[in-house]
């Protein structure tokens, strides 16, 4: 009876040791910087283009912001990543912002990880 008890107050995490663990708070991610645009403007609905983004601490998961949306992404290397800019966000010729953010990178059982962390911003020019 007294082992009955015991296993059931280990099952609701009493007891056992694991109500009591610390955890590691996530640290940030790196901090990515854009340095270069490539193209660095285009014409306003002239279509979906690749858009390269050069700069450094580029994360295996990060993504390219164009005016605040999410671009399908691919990771080129640490200093390079390309975009897929879609049509329907360059309709309106002016200047749009482009960020590049490091997601977020879930712990483990006692925590750690990282936060995501986002790049200042670099200026695309839509004409």
């Amino acid at each position: 009876m007294k082992l009955l008890l015991v296993l059931l107050l280990c099952a609701a995490g009493v007891g056992c040791g694991y109500g009591s663990h610390s955890t590691t708070p996530p640290a940030p991610a790196s901090t990515p910087a854009i340095s270069q645009l490539n193209p660095p403007n285009v014409v306003a609905n002239s279509g979906q283009f690749s858009l390269e983004v050069d700069g450094t601490a580029f994360a295996a998961n990060a993504i390219v912001n164009f005016n605040g949306a999410k671009m399908t992404t691919t990771f080129v290397s640490a200093s390079k990543l390309m975009a897929t800019v879609p049509n329907s966000a360059i309709g309106t010729a002016g200047t749009v912002p482009v960020t590049v953010t490091n997601q977020a990178i879930q712990g483990g059982l006692y925590g750690g990880g990282t936060t995501a962390v986002t790049s200042q911003p670099m200026n695309f020019n839509i004409n």
